[in-house]
């Protein structure tokens, strides 16, 4: 399995989110993961940021905010410069999919937690 460096947009602490699964699915599949959120906190050993970090070598941005709240990320995404964005359900944005695709970024509408439970990430 190759390790697939991870950031989670929209991570939170509460076991009911989708993006808590989500951290907890990468972990335990060997993938890195770092994470931003509204709230600063952690899921399992990773810490969550709700400051937009530069962070590097970003294989795989997966999105947990929805489209009226994505416009504030566009920039931040495209300045991390990821292989692909997944666009988990209730994500899809259809302008942003655009841009990403013309700068050469793979999209993906898809779902994390899947595509990790069927050895598709």
């Amino acid at each position: 399995m190759i390790n697939k460096k991870t950031l989670v947009i929209g991570a939170s602490t509460n076991p009911s989110r989708y993006s808590y699964l989500a951290v907890n699915a990468l972990r335990k599949n060997g993938h890195d993961v770092v994470a931003i959120g509204l709230r600063e906190g952690k899921v399992s050993d990773v810490e969550i940021s709700n400051e937009k970090i530069h962070f590097h070598d970003i294989d795989t941005i997966t999105l947990y905010v929805g489209p009226g709240n994505q416009a504030v990320y566009s920039d931040y995404i495209m300045n991390i410069n990821p292989r692909r964005v997944i666009f988990n359900p209730g994500t899809e944005n259809p302008e942003l999919e655009k841009k990403l695709i013309d700068t050469g970024i793979f999209v993906e509408e898809a779902c994390t937690l899947v595509l990790l439970s069927t050895g598709q990430y």
